[in-house]
């Protein structure tokens, strides 16, 4: 099925909850996110509900008696596998990756060990805790570091540095969040992201800002975020 086939009948999709909020640093976020997908579904005719995940999730769902669940969670507890675990568990069916996937996907160290594994190019990295060598990490990767945590999202956490004294900084504020921390050299090049729905590659899009990367300000905060579609880039790139 090519994306332009792409529909769905609303009238099969029966009661929808959505999963917003949560429990994570990205609350905020989600409560954002939770509330646009909530107002989408109903304003197409769907009968929706919101649910501000905490940890009586079961018996808030069991109370909602969905049929479809939406997750709009972001962050730990909604994107790491736990959420997918416990719908699968209860059998209900629910929108974006599988329990396997989403774990792999949320941890930085893990997924950046799968794609070394497989040949597929990646920053040089290590990974990082409160115990580890900083004069080590930069003889290996270098002065200028992406840091960040190894299983948190939105950027939060997340520090570009030049130096070792700023590496110990960026590593403090990283361990906020995780007790492990991925450390990446840096790639000074132009942004881009490409989502792929039902199997096929949605346009890609170029992403500029005037920080000093794309964090969680540029993200979420700052309306000076540039989102290029077309991107810019040639048909066979």
């Amino acid at each position: 099925m090519s994306t332009s086939d792409f529909s769905i009948d609303i009238n099969q999709l029966g009661r929808v909850a959505v999963l917003f909020g949560g429990l994570s640093a990205e609350r905020e976020v989600s409560l954002e996110s939770g509330a646009a997908v909530l107002a989408a579904l109903q304003a197409a005719g769907v009968e929706a509900i919101g649910i501000d995940a905490n940890e009586q999730l079961i018996d808030q769902l069991r109370s909602a008696q969905p049929d479809v669940v939406f997750i709009a969670l972001h962050g730990a507890a909604g994107e790491d596998g736990r959420v997918q675990a416990l719908l699968e568990f209860m059998g209900l069916p629910y929108t974006g990756s599988g329990m396997q996937a989403s774990c792999i996907a949320m941890d930085k160290w893990r997924s950046k060990q799968i794609f070394t594994a497989a040949g597929i190019p990646t920053p040089a990295y290590c990974q990082l805790t409160a115990e580890s060598d900083l004069e080590k990490a930069i003889a290996q990767l270098g002065n200028d570091l992406m840091v960040k945590p190894a299983s948190e999202g939105s950027s939060i956490g997340m520090s570009k540095v030049h130096s070792l004294s700023e590496l110990q900084l960026a590593l403090n504020e990283a361990l906020k969040y995780d007790s492990s921390v991925l450390a990446e050299k840096v790639i000074d090049a132009a942004e881009y992201t490409v989502a792929i729905l039902d199997g096929e590659p949605l346009p890609a899009i170029k992403l500029e800002t005037d920080r000093e990367f794309y964090d969680y300000e540029a993200k979420y905060i700052l309306d000076d975020t540039r989102y290029l579609c077309p991107c810019g880039l040639s048909e066979e790139v």
